[in-house]
């Protein structure tokens, strides 16, 4: 990143941020999300790349998958609090309340960079299954989070199972089910 950085300086190309993605695997904690971390693994690289983008006031892109979420622990984790569609709060953590895991995910990495040093280093969701806007996260309120749908297309070359699925295209360009985008 930080060669990255200075080639772009060096091309008078100042105006490109760097940055990375992660998949929230590097949390060692994310429950509750006041107390996520950074697993004891990945530690010194994330505080390192954290000072990197406080210091270029660069986001971090990370990839959230409530659906990952509840489909390894159903048994913890409510349908509903992965849908979007708790019309209550699932997870309480001190003053504040989550009514779905994206938002607690996202929470958790906050935390973690917090931890790390970054308490100014923002997110952008890079990857979802389930993107959602709305009006931030509990520990963010009225912060939009940037969010990008993963994928326009289902991948049906990817190998049998879920991972062809997540499009909301058919590769014959026929919906798998109707979004509507806001202008």
């Amino acid at each position: 990143m930080k060669n990255l950085n200075l080639a772009l300086k060096a091309a008078e190309l100042n105006y490109i941020q760097v940055t990375t993605a992660v998949s929230t695997a590097i949390l060692g904690v994310s429950y509750p999300p006041s107390q996520g971390k950074f697993s004891d693994d990945v530690s010194s690289i994330m505080k390192s790349i954290t000072a990197f983008l406080a210091a270029h006031e660069s986001p971090l892109l990370v990839n959230v998958y409530p659906y990952f979420s509840y489909i390894n622990n159903q048994k913890d984790i409510p349908l509903a609090y992965a849908l979007f569609n708790s019309k209550q709060v699932v997870v309480k953590d001190g003053q504040l309340g989550y009514k779905n895991i994206f938002d607690a995910i996202t929470d958790a990495v906050y935390s973690a960079l917090e931890i790390a040093g970054g308490a100014s280093v923002e997110i952008v969701v890079s990857e979802s299954g389930w993107p959602s806007k709305g009006n931030g996260t509990p520990k963010r309120p009225g912060k939009n989070i940037e969010t990008y749908v993963f994928a326009i297309f289902n991948e049906n070359l990817k190998p049998l199972g879920t991972e062809q699925n997540f499009g909301l295209y058919n590769p014959d360009m026929t919906e798998v089910y109707h979004v509507e985008f806001p202008n």
